[in-house]
């Protein structure tokens, strides 16, 4: 690939970011509802094959266009708003990493629940407290995490398992 910062990694396949947009807008394609494009060739159609002797009214081309053209407007609003949610939602992650960023060496407790079965079949949720110190940032499948050391270990913390964050955190 000719620019790795340009590719995307999904479930082991890696793509260009073109490929990827391609691909996923291909898959969102609902086949049940008619586009401008098919609203727009029916119209053609309509007109095509109409009555020479007895030509339908100027009055409903001009509604359909009207409709035609209400259709389009209303389609273009929809992609800017999708465009915008997309800026909004970066505009999130990207002030959330800074704040987190401001977390660095800075002590944090987080909780890490684990579930086991008894030999009954009957399972048990345990919550364990941990602490260490924030190392890093990181974003993982779309979500913001912590990067904490403890114990000589590295552990990846979610945003709501932190508990608490800043001096006194350990030895509590």
């Amino acid at each position: 690939m000719a620019n790795s910062l340009n590719t995307i990694t999904v479930d082991g396949v890696t793509q260009t970011m073109e490929s990827y947009q391609a691909s996923q807008t291909q898959a969102n394609k609902d086949n049940s509802t008619l586009g401008k494009d098919a609203f727009l060739q029916l119209l053609v159609t309509q007109m095509k094959y109409q009555d020479p002797l007895d030509p339908q009214d100027n009055g409903e081309y001009l509604a359909q266009l009207a409709q035609f053209s209400a259709l389009e407007q209303m389609t273009n609003v929809a992609d800017g708003l999708g465009e915008v949610s997309k800026l909004v939602g970066n505009i999130d992650t990207s002030v959330l990493v800074g704040q987190l960023s401001n977390m660095i060496g800075k002590d944090v407790q987080w909780s890490v629940e684990s579930t086991s079965t008894d030999a009954d079949g009957k399972s048990t949720t345990t919550t364990t407290k941990m602490e260490g110190k924030v190392t890093g940032v990181s974003i993982s499948d779309g979500s913001p995490t912590i990067i904490a050391s403890s114990g000589g270990k590295t552990y990846q913390v979610g945003i709501g398992d932190i508990s608490r964050i800043g001096e006194g955190v350990q030895g509590n």
